[in-house]
């Protein structure tokens, strides 16, 4: 192999940290990385390791990275992808599995899979009752009672009371951003809860030919809407409710203008209401948030994405990301990153997959 051919591969592979101290060995050994993450919180690594190589003479009980000395149960896991210049971690957890796969003919292989903070919600059920509190406060409560910090602050109404079901504290969570249309996610040890914009992140610009080497787009009315309505009963006033949320919320949000999903579906097949039935408001102020967040739900998918780069580790579930020279009607910036998979293996190097949404498409000449 060239000296270039081995500084392209360096430039590229994996590097992994375990309580702190780096383990080269992983990097050496690693044949496949997968790190994971979208919207609704929980981010998850899947590392592939050779069992065999220098040092693993003799049985099979001597196989690598299987004893405990490179990475096991319960280790704090860090992963960096990206060249020197521009390595970013992309993973920070703890290990919550290890597997040993002995193929047909093939080497040994060890399989590491974690998960970040978040991971101790998904671990937990509960039958509870937060009172007068927000999302916001529910959210800075669970936290605390799995000894994280939390960042939680997101608009939305104050509740006298609501109930945690038998439902993971992870579940019940994502459950009060969906009504508020928060995002949430772990660094480290702290649990954000905030709306979408929150997060710093580097905007990224995006070509067609150039870093994005594959990508697919689509604007669908299908689950467009040109009103929500939320429905309930306020006992204290002794009155119905109903409140309503129409295109202007999501046109709130398209500075660089554009047509909406919810005004091109009332021109190409005539007014369409969804009535949320899920969620009986109690008081105004929540049917008035609901309804608005679920505006903003099906309004900010109208145009989606999925796309690979050549490997961006600055793309970031959160981020922004412009398009170019991917057709009129698409092209541009404005798209809100929702899900995102980045991968290395020695053949292929680094790349990463993405999901991403915008409310609206370009006007065309």
């Amino acid at each position: 192999m060239t000296d270039a051919a081995v500084a392209a591969v360096a430039a590229v592979s994996p590097v992994f940290e375990v309580g702190g101290s780096l383990v080269r060995a992983l990097a050496r050994d690693c044949v496949r990385l997968e790190v994971a993450e979208g919207t609704e919180g929980l981010r998850t690594l899947r590392a592939c390791f050779l069992a065999v190589g220098p040092g693993a003479t003799g049985p099979q009980d001597r196989l690598l990275h299987l004893d405990g000395s490179t990475v096991g149960l319960g280790s704090t896991l860090k992963a960096a992808l990206g060249p020197p210049s521009a390595q970013r971690y992309v993973f920070e957890g703890v290990v919550s599995a290890v597997e040993l796969v002995l193929g047909d003919g093939e080497p040994p292989l060890v399989l590491v899979h974690a998960e970040d903070a978040l991971m101790r919600l998904r671990m937990t059920r509960r039958l509870r009752t937060y009172r007068d509190t927000t999302d916001a406060g529910i959210a800075r409560e669970v936290a605390r009672a799995h000894g994280l910090d939390a960042d939680a602050d997101v608009p939305g109404p104050r509740y006298d009371v609501v109930q945690q079901l038998n439902q993971s504290d992870l579940a019940f969570l994502r459950e009060r951003a969906r009504l508020v249309q928060a995002e949430l996610w772990a660094t480290g040890t702290t649990v954000h809860f905030r709306p979408r914009g929150s997060r710093t992140a580097p905007v990224q610009t995006l070509v067609y030919g150039n870093q994005l080497t594959a990508v697919r787009l689509a604007a669908d009315l299908a689950h467009q809407r040109s009103e929500v309505v939320v429905t309930g009963y306020d006992a204290e006033r002794r009155e119905p409710i109903d409140e309503r949320a129409g295109p202007e919320v999501v046109e709130a949000e398209t500075a660089g203008g554009g047509r909406t999903g919810a005004r091109l579906l009332a021109r190409a097949l005539g007014p369409a209401t969804s009535l949320r039935v899920r969620e009986a408001a109690l008081t105004t102020e929540e049917a008035e948030s609901w309804a608005r967040a679920e505006m903003l739900r099906r309004g900010r998918r109208f145009v989606t994405v999925a796309g690979t780069t050549n490997g961006s580790p600055d793309l970031v579930v959160g981020g922004r990301i412009a398009l170019r020279s991917v057709g009129g009607p698409f092209e541009g910036d404005g798209y809100h990153v929702t899900r995102v998979r980045h991968t290395f293996d020695p053949d292929r190097g680094f790349r990463t997959r993405f999901d991403a949404e915008r409310p609206s498409l370009n006007e065309v000449p």
